[in-house]
């Protein structure tokens, strides 16, 4: 079998005059077949990162920077053949195996399954490409002194695909791309033993050493327990909470670390912007796909378009939005109203009656228009042209902290949330092909291509590989950001329909959910 096929890199001198490319990659160590070893340090998540910090502090360090470096954005993280500079990962001729996932724990067969990568720069609106992208294998440990440990107990390893689209700028986005899977990782410590235990979750960890000291609080024998009485109120029964909202658990808190650590260390770092971030998670026989933005995932079976996430924009947050307005007027700075009207309202219109929405309402009704209504509205604009605050279009993500608006001292961070919505795919549930595959894109994609044309380009293509070419994955990716990008004419770079292609920086992940064989 050949060797993996590097993922595709479209750039160009010029910005926008962008062609793409494949590069191949030669067989790594570790495994006969070429497929990539997997990391065998026990410290965490790679034996070349930086130590994880003590607990408490929240907040991992960044690899150092060498001295006079170029300022652009750092190389996206692949398959094998991509950047040193990214931590655990081979250049081509370099020798050392590439430490990313190439296979799915726990299925019956022992196929590796590949996850591809191509992004493009947009066509002239920035000079260097936004996007950054991950892709991990990383190993939990438990943290030491947490019951339930035994010695020898291996911890959990699991597959990390993240996708970060930044704006005003790469910095958020760099940073996210290289610290958020440990921030997941940090989170997911507590839950090693809980996660392995078929039970249900305790709603108190307790350490060996508490246990110890305190033993009069240990629970109760099951001979022992009092019987409940079905005639007493029951105030002392416990919620039970399954182990998938554990996991998401820690991927919502994991983002805010994140997001908390970019504040932090903007000033000293100079971490510019902010970042839509899309991130999926492979574990324990679970796809947990998290979005904070506008990218999105969806999930192609049989032909069938499960969709893993929606955008998070004004318009789908508008009521979100209005409500913290209506809450806390002063965050508008005397200069906006919660209040939606279908356009900017008159001085002359005053005291007649208009159509409005506020936070409670889905539909519209009139009111009479006041002196407060004048102001410019919190939500502004429709599509992609809607605005927070006539500044922002995306209302989730990482980052922003010191975005304002314009020519004021309004920020606009307090009505951006930094917590993703995680939605789960139990991949052990359904019979996947060779052809059953998650794709993550930025906006770059989805403003150009509806999930149907995805699905067709994606079915189309793996039909003319064989199901065990390790390639086929790439030449997806490869054909979706060609396609999103158009061709460059005398009217700037036009679809195959002529319509517009995407202006914005382009990156896809094509992650098999079957590998080269069917999983059992």
């Amino acid at each position: 079998m050949e060797g993996l096929r590097r993922y595709g890199r479209v750039t160009s001198p010029r910005a926008g005059r962008a062609e793409p490319r494949l590069q191949r990659q030669g067989r790594g160590e570790g495994d006969p077949q070429g497929w990539p070893a997997w990391p065998s340090s026990p410290a965490g998540v790679s034996p070349d990162l930086p130590p994880r910090p003590e607990p408490g502090e929240g907040s991992f360090p960044l690899p150092p920077r060498p001295r006079l470096a170029p300022a652009r954005p750092e190389p996206l993280a692949g398959t094998a053949g991509t950047s040193p500079s990214t931590p655990g990962v081979s250049s081509p001729g370099r020798g050392a195996p590439c430490r990313h996932p190439c296979s799915l724990p726990g299925a019956a067969s022992a196929h590796p399954s590949l996850f591809l990568l191509a992004r493009v720069i947009n066509s002239g609106k920035s000079q260097h490409n936004e996007d950054q992208a991950c892709c991990e294998v990383v190993l939990v440990q438990q943290r030491p002194g947490q019951r339930g440990n035994p010695a020898g107990r291996k911890g959990l390893c699991f597959h990390y695909w993240g996708l970060f689209d930044g704006h005003a700028g790469s910095g958020a986005a760099i940073m996210a791309s290289k610290l958020l899977h440990r921030h997941v990782c940090e989170q997911l410590r507590d839950l090693v033993h809980v996660l392995r235990d078929p039970a249900p979750a305790p709603i108190c960890l307790q350490s060996d050493a508490r246990a110890l000291a305190e033993p009069s609080r240990a629970p109760l024998a099951e001979q022992d327990a009092e019987p409940l009485n079905d005639a007493l109120p029951r105030f002392h029964l416990e919620k039970a909470v399954s182990h998938e909202s554990l996991v998401i658990g820690a991927i919502e808190n994991a983002f805010k670390q994140m997001d908390d650590q970019i504040e932090r260390e903007q000033a000293t770092r100079h971490v510019a912007g902010g970042c839509c971030a899309l991130v999926a998670v492979y574990l324990l026989g679970k796809f947990y796909v998290a979005n904070a933005g506008d990218s999105r995932a969806i999930i192609i079976r049989n032909g069938e378009i499960i969709p893993m996430s929606r955008e998070f924009t004004p318009e789908t947050e508008r009521q979100r939005l209005q409500l913290l307005g209506f809450l806390r007027p002063e965050l508008l700075g005397n200069e906006f109203t919660h209040l939606e009207f279908p356009r900017r309202i008159q001085h002359k219109e005053l005291g007649k009656k208009m159509l409005y929405r506020d936070q409670s309402m889905n539909g519209w009704a009139y009111k009479k228009i006041e002196e407060d209504d004048l102001k410019f509205p919190l939500i502004y604009g429709e599509g992609k042209k809607a605005r927070v605050m006539a500044t922002i279009g995306v209302t989730r993500g990482l980052g922003d902290h010191d975005l304002k608006v314009y020519s004021s001292n309004i920020h606009i961070k307090p009505f951006l949330s930094c917590y993703p919505e995680v939605r789960v795919y139990d991949l052990t549930q359904y019979e996947h092909c060779p052809d059953d595959v998650l794709v993550l894109g930025t906006d770059g994609l989805w403003d150009v291509t509806n999930d149907k044309e995805v699905a067709e380009v994606v079915m189309d293509v793996l039909m003319g590989y064989e199901p065990n070419d390790p390639c086929r994955y790439t030449v997806v990716a490869q054909e979706l950001v060609v396609r999103s990008r158009g061709v460059l004419k005398e009217r700037g770079w036009r679809l195959a329909n002529d319509k517009l292609g995407s202006g914005d920086d382009i990156s896809v992940f094509v992650i098999p959910l079957g590998g080269p064989g069917n999983y059992t």
